[in-house]
């Protein structure tokens, strides 16, 4: 303090120089600031300190949406593989003594009728053979109207006594020895017509035709193999190959979808045939599935199945649901306290409607829907029920 130039007044008190006040006036601001600041950490630390408190509530009563699933009739849906091909294949070969094709009239992918010709052969020999034939048969029939004749004028003169009776025996004789050669001359002009007739490789039955082996001017005869292959009526089918476990309980009528490779198209069909034999090689066995005719459904190609066999009660959940890891599948339930349980089960079916649960749940527990792989055991939530199916879509 400069009191130096300090002054008395009237009365003799000191008086000060005007820049003391200014300076008291500085600290009193010094001091505010800093109980202002002392007082703003406080706060911040109360408040940081307070904060893991709210987040650890949070996490303990996060919202979960949780279903109880009950029992249901889910049907047993098997799945398999297998090959397609003809339901009743038909080889096509030579019948006759076979020669040289001089057409073939068909192509694989046509339909034909039953008895329709396929191909012929060359005949050129057998007709002349059959024409010899037929000239025979005129020769025994033209014998035969001499025979009658001569017999009826016989029997005219025996009367008269002009000839004896045994000469009308032996006309007797004659004639009939013409109607026998005249027998025997059509049954071997028939013989030789049937021949040339099974020239023509004709169909079995109507079909489709598949494979065609032969060409014109090839020698074909019974031993030559088969020539064509047909489709009986163009029905197809799946071979399926099926294990044990899945041939049992399946029947004959069990309605199926089969998708052919490469094709996201599937075709209605329906089992026919169930094996009655296991191959010990691959302990499998094969289910026929009946399908109608269509274009993408070619023999030989591989497919897929998709059969529906028969139903059990069972709770059934969507794949959300069901987690898995190295100790198998499972799913989150909520038990006492609301507190996530883990519960080992076995999976059953799977469908567009959801996972069946073969084993390990009753379907009265209340079961996680989702957000499973955030959850661990003994944690505490909030479990929201999910609202049915049904009613959320009558309310919509």
């Amino acid at each position: 303090m400069n009191y130096e130039s300090a002054t008395l007044d009237n009365d003799g008190r000191l008086t000060l120089p005007a820049a003391e006040p200014k300076s008291r006036r500085l600290w009193w601001i010094v001091g505010t600031l800093l109980v202002l600041a002392a007082l703003a950490g406080y706060f911040l630390i109360k408040r940081s300190g307070a904060a893991p408190t709210v987040a650890q509530k949070g996490e303990a009563l996060s919202s979960v949406t949780v279903a109880v699933p009950g029992s249901k009739l889910v049907a047993r849906v098997i799945s398999a593989t297998g090959t397609l091909a003809a339901r009743r294949e038909m080889p096509v070969g030579v019948a006759g003594e076979g020669g040289m094709v001089t057409r073939v009239l068909v192509e694989p992918g046509q339909w034909v009728g039953a008895g329709q010709v396929l191909a012929t052969v060359d005949r050129s020999v057998q007709q002349q053979t059959a024409a010899s034939l037929t000239a025979q048969i005129n020769v025994a029939r033209a014998d035969l109207t001499l025979a009658q004749a001569e017999l009826a004028r016989a029997q005219q003169l025996v009367g008269r006594g002009f000839i004896s009776q045994a000469d009308v025996q032996r006309r007797i004789a004659t004639r009939d020895s013409a109607i026998a050669r005249l027998k025997v001359s059509q049954a071997t002009a028939a013989e030789q017509n049937a021949r040339n007739g099974r020239l023509d490789i004709r169909a079995p039955a109507a079909g489709l035709i598949l494979t065609r082996g032969v060409e014109p001017g090839q020698i074909v005869s019974s031993g030559s193999g088969v020539l064509f292959r047909m489709a009986k009526g163009g029905e197809m089918e799946m071979r399926a190959a099926l294990s044990e476990a899945d041939l049992t309980g399946l029947g004959v009528g069990a309605r199926a979808a089969v998708t052919p490779v490469g094709s996201t198209q599937s075709y209605d069909g329906q089992v026919w045939q169930v094996s009655p034999v296991i191959d010990p090689q691959t302990r499998q066995g094969i289910a026929r599935i009946a399908l109608s005719y269509n274009q993408a459904l070619r023999p030989g190609g591989f497919a897929s199945a998709n059969i529906t066999s028969g139903g059990a009660q069972s709770p059934q959940l969507p794949e959300s649901a069901v987690l898995s890891d190295d100790r198998g599948n499972f799913v989150y339930i909520v038990g006492a306290g609301n507190k996530v349980e883990r519960r080992n089960v076995k999976v059953g079916s799977v469908s567009d409607a959801g996972v069946a649960i073969a084993s390990g749940l009753a379907g009265t527990e209340r079961v996680v829907l989702s957000a499973g792989a955030f959850l661990n055991p003994g944690q505490k939530i909030n479990p929201v029920v999910a609202k049915p199916a049904a009613s959320a879509a009558s309310k919509g």
